[in-house]
């Protein structure tokens, strides 16, 4: 099957690059990183390391981010989408457990999880192992009848037949920021697609080369809403 992966990446000068060289040769067809309104060099030093670009002229958003990868990937006949994330936190040996059950178990959705048996997260803050180990799961597996572990991970696998669907409506406005991947997962979910979760490893670097663009308040309120609007009918 053939195989995209894509990074949506905003000023990752000094981590794109390691990304992207770091994936293994065959693990993918193309690599495509998705630019979103970065003022420092990410496209160049992307390009330099063998990826291919789309820029955004403007900060947009990962969710728009992850619109034009896919827009990208059906476009140019791609049947699976691996989304990872620009800052070199995800493992890019571990693609191949997210590729496989789809080519060989016919799976639809691939979650990656770091809290699996086999999975590692490295020296992540505590408040995030509360928040994306605890609180997020748990409300996500209530919302959706589930048992996932790790609800928040950007690492997956995507059959992108699926999104076919008309059910499945990512072009909404309010899932231009964090909330597309939640709505994403949750519509999976939901609608009775085949999802399974692998074990899979996010390292998290020191705090003073920034380990993550979330904003505390602002950022969490973006991943819960899906799970409050879909639950509640207010959003489809």
């Amino acid at each position: 099957m053939k195989v995209l992966v894509a990074i949506p990446a905003t000023n990752e000068v000094g981590k794109i690059g390691q990304t992207v060289t770091r994936i293994p040769p065959g693990a993918a067809d193309k690599i495509l990183v998705v630019d979103d309104g970065s003022t420092d060099d990410t496209a160049v030093e992307a390009r330099n390391n063998g990826a291919l670009i789309l820029s955004h002229k403007t900060q947009r958003g990962v969710g728009v981010a992850i619109r034009s990868a896919i827009g990208y990937a059906i476009q140019n006949s791609y049947e699976i989408l691996i989304i990872m994330a620009g800052n070199n936190k995800d493992e890019p040996q571990e693609i191949v457990r997210l590729i496989q059950p789809i080519i060989k178990e016919n799976y639809d959705f691939v979650q990656g999880s770091r809290y699996l048996k086999g999975g590692k997260f490295g020296k992540m803050p505590f408040y995030r192992q509360i928040a994306t180990r605890f609180i997020h799961p748990w409300l996500f597996s209530l919302t959706t009848g589930k048992r996932i572990t790790d609800s928040t991970n950007g690492f997956r696998a995507i059959k992108l037949s699926i999104l076919k669907d008309k059910r499945i409506n990512l072009n909404q406005e309010w899932l231009d920021r964090y909330e597309l991947e939640p709505y994403l997962f949750h519509k999976m979910i939901k609608l009775g697609y085949k999802v399974k979760e692998v074990p899979v490893t996010k390292i998290y670097p020191p705090k003073e080369l920034g380990y993550s663009k979330m904003k505390p308040i602002t950022g969490w309120w973006s991943i819960l809403r899906p799970l409050v609007f879909l639950s509640l009918g207010i959003k489809k």
